[in-house]
């Protein structure tokens, strides 16, 4: 037998490919994803692509049970790293096995994992937990709306805390499977497609899924007493309403509205492209609330959008999310003109659409309608300041930003942009300057100081009326005093509280949520 000598180097060698260099010098994820707005959004060193989230709720007690599993993959090599999360946990894994963690500041959940997680490794993170959302505060405010027979969690810039452990910042989209159990006669709704149903014992199980990139805040839950309805679109995308039984004098209108979202959403391909996700839909809880969300696939509107009567133009609007803001999400919160302009340019296309008044007309009027010496002119719709995320001057300068831009380059190019960028750009994430670039890309005209003026300068801007070359455009000469205020002008300025959560705490700390 032929023994052979390994020196002492090579035997250390040999050693250190059992023990990665790596593991080593590995160090904490960092708290944050590094918002500008919202410093404790989202957590670094890891990415996360699916959660599975195996939920029980019992409405009488508020209490809800969970078990999450997140597939996350390390962006650096990680001795320890955050969750975002307000629940008791009981218990964290790691790859099976057992983590040590803590509860740390407003939101976070600091897990550390028995071995180093290395750079581009794929781990499972198991987290067990139980408490009553509506009890968890942060400044003072819960998310979490409990209704006579549940709770919802339909929220912006945040909602996931309440319910689940996530990366919570739109950078960090993720595939869903969401498994629900409630007592008998309650349902769950959530994003995606139902799968299956099953009661045993009492309970009921619900089994939704959603098979595209969605957000943390995207992600909805409502337990209830809904009336549902469902439907298929001309191409076979399932439509699936829900509506609670106790919603009032609000009822009709809830259903004349939201019951339109196929006809909204096959004319919003004509404008914005193939519809992004798998399913669709919209819910109407009893809760006391005016304003609405893009829950991807399944927007949530407060009733109070339905206290006039039929409201559309809403469900336009959050309808329209679906590409701009779900499948292109903001990169950062300040970049939320990249949602919100376009939602209400929406509106103002549904109404040229319907004979109410075109874009043009509304861009006047809105224009008109506020003297310079407002304050609405100050807000900088491509940077609003984190406590003016949700100022009307987003939505409505923020609008009269792509009619300038419509003027400019002529309908053929702007409907070519509208169509082209949510393609482009499909389940990822953009900045305002990503969209600049892109325009200036398809228009082959230098746009940067159009944007500069409307999205960047305090202050009134001139509203040129379009070039004469776009005189045969649908875009009409701007008056400088519209002369009549087009029809749907009261109908879409109702649609201003769909980003009104009516809670000031939430201003005052720059948390402004809802829509």
């Amino acid at each position: 037998m032929h023994r052979k000598v390994i020196a002492p180097s090579v035997l250390a060698a040999s050693l250190l490919l059992v023990i990665p260099a790596s593991a080593a010098s590995a160090g904490p994820g960092a708290p944050g994803i590094g918002d500008p707005y919202y410093p404790a959004s989202g957590n670094g060193g890891y990415d996360v692509s699916h959660y599975d989230l195996r939920l029980q709720y019992q409405p009488k007690t508020d209490l809800l049970e969970g078990t999450a599993t997140l597939l996350t993959t390390a962006k650096q090599d990680l001795s320890r790293f955050n969750l975002d999360f307000g629940l008791k946990v009981s218990e964290v894994r790691v790859n099976g096995v057992k983590a040590k963690f803590a509860a740390t500041g407003t939101q976070e959940l600091e897990v550390t994992p028995a071995q180093p997680l290395l750079k581009g490794k794929q781990s499972s993170v198991v987290v067990k937990y139980a408490g009553k959302p509506s009890e968890f505060k942060v400044d003072g405010w819960t998310a979490w709306q409990r209704t006579p027979d549940g709770g919802v969690a339909a929220q912006e810039p945040d909602s996931a805390i309440w319910w689940f452990p996530s990366n919570d910042h739109p950078l960090d989209k993720a595939t869903f499977d969401v498994s629900v159990n409630v007592p008998d006669g309650t349902q769950a709704i959530s994003n995606g497609v139902l799968q299956s149903q099953s009661s045993k014992l009492g309970w009921t199980r619900f089994n939704w899924r959603s098979n595209k990139p969605q957000a943390t805040y995207l992600a909805t839950l409502a337990i209830g007493k809904f009336d549902i309805t469902t439907d298929k679109t001309a191409s076979g995308l399932p439509i699936l309403n829900a509506y609670s039984k106790d919603l009032g004098d609000n009822a009709g209108a809830a259903r004349a509205s939201v019951e339109r979202t196929g006809e909204v959403a096959e004319w919003l391909e004509g404008v914005f492209g193939p519809y992004p996700f798998n399913a669709l839909g919209g819910y109407v809880p009893n809760v006391n609330a005016g304003y609405a969300l893009e829950t991807q696939t399944r927007p949530f509107y407060g009733p109070r959008q339905f206290q006039n009567g039929a409201n559309v133009s809403v469900v336009v609007h959050e309808i329209a999310h679906q590409w701009y803001g779900d499948s292109v999400s903001v990169d950062n919160w300040k970049d939320i003109w990249v949602n919100e302009g376009f939602a209400r340019y929406s509106q103002w296309l549904w109404s040229e659409k319907e004979g109410e008044g075109t874009a043009q007309e509304l861009a006047d009027w809105t224009y008109a309608s506020r003297p310079a010496e407002d304050p609405f002119w100050q807000v900088k719709p491509g940077d609003p300041g984190a406590e003016n995320q949700f100022h009307g001057a987003v939505y409505d300068r923020g609008a009269i930003a792509l009619q300038a831009l419509r003027n400019e380059i002529g309908d053929e190019k702007f409907f070519q942009i509208l169509k082209g960028w949510p393609t482009e750009r499909a389940h990822g994430n953009a900045k305002v300057g990503d969209f600049v670039r892109y325009a200036e890309k398809v228009s082959n005209k230098p746009l940067a100081q159009l944007f500069e003026t409307w999205l960047y300068t305090p202050g009134k801007p001139a509203f040129a009326p379009p070039a004469a070359k776009n005189a045969g455009a649908r875009a009409l000469q701007a008056p400088a005093k519209p002369a009549a205020e087009p029809k749907s002008w009261k109908k879409i300025a109702a649609t201003n509280t769909v980003h009104d959560h009516g809670h000031d705490h939430g201003q005052e700390q720059g948390r402004k949520h809802g829509h």
